[in-house]
């Protein structure tokens, strides 16, 4: 577990915090990377006047390779602390299990990632008679109107997945805290960069730091941060008891990620600007979804909360179903794959009868005119049977 100290917080830029915090070259011989502690226990020594002379005992409740990342998400989110999980599901599971009781009451957004999606609609309903309501999230009153008596959490999710919907933070934090019902939110697109929620109000902000916070497609892995309180039980509750703690040997690649977060993130958006305003300008596209375009439904939003984009976008080319799945599979540098936020670009068909023929896309760190070409080439041959 790790709470930031005032010797933390002498680092205040992203890009210092990154490269920095927490790595403490003092207690590690100097070493400019931190090792890695693959030990799953540490022994006890006590100094003659009975103090401890260390905090850790045993890998699945503390180890000093994870805090130093816990440390350095915790500081760019703007919390107290932070834990790592050995998955997102982990984290999100463990956060929302953190608020909720057997026969109580969560609103959420219902555009939210499937896997939180189904935990609270599925499993929490089934196993301990955890009732729901889905909302879309954009309007307060929605929000207001489907909290109950019981209500013990909101989960968010802004942008949302696939279509991007975004919430008003701030708005709906004020109305959870008036009735004593936490807030989770799920943060993995613009991460702590480009969105810090617990400054909104936000109880809890959960990562998978799978996608942009590890960035090379080798990490599984997730994140919570909040203040010192809730990461003090989630620690001692949720992951010590569910046991969904991080693997020393991710967290050492999760911290060499973080280093380069801010060049990998700043470029995955230029990138995704240009690949977005070539879909908009072209005739076979039907619609984009990429917040920080010029046609993102929710601009005023946008601007209150986000402070930047990345490579993720969604768009619904014109046609058939069969056309959209013939356009994923002619293309050459984007890859079908269903993950995103690793170096490379990916493609993929999500649609539905609720989405339409729906195409999530992650744009990489390749060269973008070659990205570019290779979306004319497919779309220039998308009629053609």
């Amino acid at each position: 577990m790790a709470i930031l100290t005032e010797k933390d917080k002498k680092y205040t830029s992203p890009e210092d915090i990154c490269a920095h915090l927490g790595d403490n070259y003092a207690d590690f011989n100097g070493a400019v990377i931190p090792p890695i502690f693959q030990s799953s226990l540490f022994v006890q020594h006590t100094e003659t006047n009975g103090v401890k002379e260390h905090p850790y005992t045993y890998s699945r409740s503390e180890n000093p390779t994870l805090e130093v990342a816990e440390k350095k998400i915790a500081a760019l989110e703007g919390g107290d602390g932070a834990l790592v999980f050995s998955s997102g599901m982990g984290a999100m599971s463990a956060a929302i299990m953190h608020f909720v009781r057997a026969g109580c009451h969560v609103v959420l957004v219902g555009t939210c990632y499937v896997g939180a999606n189904t935990f609270i609609r599925e499993y929490l309903y089934n196993k301990f008679n955890i009732s729901f309501t889905a909302v879309h999230g954009g309007d307060i009153k929605e929000i207001e109107d489907a909290i109950r008596p019981e209500t013990a959490l909101i989960y968010l999710e802004s942008p949302s997945t696939f279509v991007f919907h975004m919430q008003d933070l701030e708005a709906i934090a004020r109305i959870a805290k008036e009735r004593g019902i936490g807030t989770v939110i799920d943060n993995t697109y613009a991460t702590p960069l480009h969105q810090q929620p617990l400054k909104h109000g936000i109880d809890i902000v959960c990562h998978s730091i799978t996608k942009y916070l590890s960035g090379h497609s080798d990490v599984m892995g997730g994140v919570l941060v909040a203040n010192e309180e809730i990461i003090r039980s989630v620690q001692a509750n949720e992951r010590v008891l569910i046991g969904a703690v991080m693997d020393p040997h991710q967290a050492y690649l999760l911290i060499r990620g973080i280093r380069t977060l801010p060049l990998r993130l700043a470029q995955h958006g230029e990138n995704g600007k240009r690949v977005a305003a070539f879909l908009e300008s072209h005739p076979k596209i039907e619609r984009v979804f990429y917040p920080g375009s010029e046609s993102f439904a929710q601009k005023e939003l946008f601007e209150k909360y986000l402070s930047g984009t990345n490579g993720l976008m969604s768009f619904i080319p014109k046609g058939t179903e069969a056309q959209a799945q013939k356009l994923v599979n002619s293309l050459h540098y984007f890859q079908n794959g269903f993950s995103w936020g690793g170096f490379e670009s990916l493609v993929t068909y999500v649609g539905s009868p609720e989405r339409g023929h729906l195409i999530r896309m992650h744009v990489g760190l390749e060269n973008v005119d070659s990205l570019i070409d290779d979306l004319k080439n497919a779309l220039d041959s998308y009629d053609k049977e």
